[in-house]
């Protein structure tokens, strides 16, 4: 039998294939509304239910931490209608729905955020967007920001989803918590690996409280930033086992402070297989591998040889909405 058509059922969250369509920001937003074009495109890209999960664009727990204009919004309940049709529309199509929740950190500006500046782990210039120098968060700042992903995440359950990813990859704000390159602090937010996760793990601890334990969390984790003084996968797989322990019932692996590419390999399916390997040998719970996956026997291959058991193709989904179908139906 195919990998790829293989059901997962051995979490919270039932899947009937291994095929995961993964965040990708769109712009298609109304000043972060769901508009009719952000529906247009899910139900296009979810129909006939061909891949099983659906994972929304990276959405916005605060204004402070929008990373652009036309990104989606979790941080508003006037937007809770708009979230719940979207919700329907991907499961009208037999697939599963999830919400990314993010705050963007130092990977922002004014323009984005309304005025609001921008902030960090450290005052450190963000080496991916390049912004300016961030604020420093305190701690007083990093419990109200938990809060929001707390109360961004009680959204998401409200709305219909079938659960929620925190953002933690891309240069993003908890990604800067975790690469000792932004992540300066001598307190207990810094240091060792385990001190930059605690914020991952306060936020794990409030979204779980927010949804309840039967309610799936997946966390998206940079896991190296492929640059010198950065994260590597030694220190992922002391972080995943972490949030395994936590409650995370699957990790969504991608790149650091260098993006979702690994500089020299974006010509490689499948480029962050030797991260996922790894995470693999130290968890139990399911880990997704995205990364220039364009071919179906690729992305059954990948499967095959233990590197993940889910699979997010967003590129080749993105140019052609009928690439799953054929995937699925090769596998057949």
């Amino acid at each position: 039998m195919s990998y790829l058509i293989k059901a997962l059922d051995n979490c919270k969250l039932s899947l009937n294939n291994r095929l995961i369509f993964p965040p990708m920001a769109t712009g298609k937003s109304d000043n972060g509304m769901v508009s009719q074009e952000m529906l247009d495109y899910y139900n296009e890209k979810s129909k006939g239910g061909y891949i099983s999960l659906i994972i929304i664009e990276h959405s916005y727990i605060t204004p402070q931490g929008r990373a652009s204009e036309g990104q989606l919004s979790i941080a508003e309940d006037c937007n809770m209608e708009g979230l719940k049709k979207l919700a329907e529309v991907i499961h009208k199509n037999n697939s599963k729905a999830i919400m990314q929740i993010n705050h963007a950190g130092s990977a922002t500006n004014i323009d984005a955020t309304g005025g609001y500046e921008n902030v960090g782990p450290s005052a450190i210039i963000n080496p991916r967007t390049k912004s300016d120098v961030p604020k420093e968060l305190n701690k007083e700042e990093i419990k109200e920001i938990v809060e929001t992903f707390k109360t961004a995440a009680k959204r998401v359950k409200d709305a219909g989803f079938d659960g929620v990813e925190i953002h933690s990859a891309h240069s993003y704000l908890l990604n800067q918590f975790y690469s000792p390159i932004t992540n300066k602090r001598t307190d207990e937010y810094g240091g060792d690996v385990l001190g930059r996760i605690k914020i991952h793990l306060e936020v794990i601890k409030a979204v779980k409280e927010a949804v309840g334990n039967e309610f799936p969390v997946l966390l998206r984790l940079g896991a190296c930033d492929y640059m010198k003084g950065g994260t590597k996968i030694e220190d992922s797989k002391i972080a995943a086992l972490e949030f395994q322990k936590a409650g995370v019932d699957i990790l969504d692996i991608s790149g650091g402070l260098c993006g979702y590419t690994v500089p020299g390999r974006s010509k490689e399916q499948g480029y962050f297989s030797e991260i996922t390997e790894a995470i693999k040998e130290v968890v139990s719970i399911p880990v997704i591998l995205t990364g220039g996956i364009i071919d179906a026997q690729a992305a059954e291959n990948l499967l095959s040889s233990g590197k993940a058991d889910l699979i997010g193709v967003g590129r080749a989904v993105f140019r052609d909405s009928m690439w799953a179908r054929n995937a699925i139906e090769s596998c057949l």
